[in-house]
């Protein structure tokens, strides 16, 4: 649906944008996951052509986006980080505003702006005065200008930043709701919000695309190994040394101090919670606790993106399809 080809984007001596490439398939939800300064908000102005890129291009459905910028922009529906509204005018005034902009005609006007203030949930304040309005509910009416004209494409950057969590929660079921009609693009650095929302994830950090995937894949991908912890009901003497001799454990780490609580290590494709059951079968252990878990999302975003001073960044990955 909309891909990006070898974006880059200097300004001045500065790269904010490294030769970046990817695609957001028909109907997908794909996130893209950065620190702040990852170069995110530099991304998605190129994308939606508010921005020109210093060499590369964009393309939606294979036409180039720079080609017949006025036509395939109307195709796209942008929410930006900080949302550029009329606070003098009333909800319905701006969006009618925001309609004839998108070339809609009076009827068209009507019908769509019935259907958005439907969806946003904006019928209690459609006559209110924007700039009286609460930042969630300035939000939705961003949203709305963003789908008033039926886009095939939605592009959303940061769009849960500064709202409280009833707020977020609301901004989200939407973004849900649409993402079952249109393709989306959400740009954002909350780790949730990815694993809630998008299907695939993209990972930028200093200009770079560094990881690509689903949210289970990236998580495979860069931490695949199991931790297993073991808790006794009384310390056992040789307890630590038995547990690392069990097949599929790597290592054994002591977590408490009176020594009834262990974290294993264990291989990759390895699950030693049944032998650890046998084994305190076997020596008469109460086991107190025994679980499993999986490094999260937000573990692998620390360690892609997260380095001592001078290390080199991570290797890019060239080509996300």
């Amino acid at each position: 649906m909309i891909e990006a080809h070898q974006l880059t984007r200097r300004f001045g001596a500065f790269t904010a944008v490294a030769g970046v490439s990817f695609s957001v398939p028909e109907g997908e939800i794909v996130g893209m996951l950065g620190p702040n300064g990852a170069g995110k908000t530099t991304t998605i102005r190129m994308i939606t052509g508010f921005l020109p890129p210093t060499s590369g291009r964009v393309t939606l459905g294979g036409r180039d986006l720079f080609g017949d910028s006025v036509a395939i922009r109307r195709e796209i529906g942008y929410l930006p980080e900080n949302v550029a509204l009329y606070p003098e005018l009333r909800v319905e005034e701006y969006l009618t505003w925001r309609g004839r902009l998108e070339g809609l005609d009076r009827a068209a006007i009507r019908r769509r702006l019935a259907e958005v203030v439907d969806r946003c949930l904006l019928g209690e304040v459609r006559r209110q005065v924007i700039g009286t309005l609460s930042k969630g509910f300035r939000q939705r009416v961003g949203l709305a200008a963003a789908i008033l004209h039926d886009p095939r494409v939605l592009v959303l950057d940061e769009p849960t930043v500064g709202l409280d969590p009833k707020q977020i929660i609301a901004i989200r079921e939407l973004i849900r709701e649409l993402g079952r009609e249109h393709t989306l693009l959400v740009s954002t650095h909350i780790l949730p919000e990815v694993e809630l929302l998008c299907r695939r994830v993209l990972i930028i950090d200093r200009g770079r695309i560094v990881a690509h995937g689903t949210p289970a894949e990236l998580r495979e991908q860069w931490h695949g190994a199991l931790g297993v912890t073991v808790e006794l009901e009384r310390a056992v003497e040789g307890a630590g040394e038995s547990l690392a001799a069990l097949p599929g454990v790597d290592g054994v780490r002591a977590e408490s101090e009176d020594g009834r609580r262990f974290a294993l290590a264990c291989a990759k494709g390895s699950d030693p919670r049944a032998e650890v059951f046998r084994l305190a079968a076997a020596r008469g252990w109460t086991l107190v606790e025994l679980s499993a878990s999986r490094a999260s999302l937000e573990d692998v975003f620390v360690r892609l993106t997260t380095r001592d001073a001078g290390e080199a960044p991570a290797a890019p990955v060239a080509e996300v399809a």
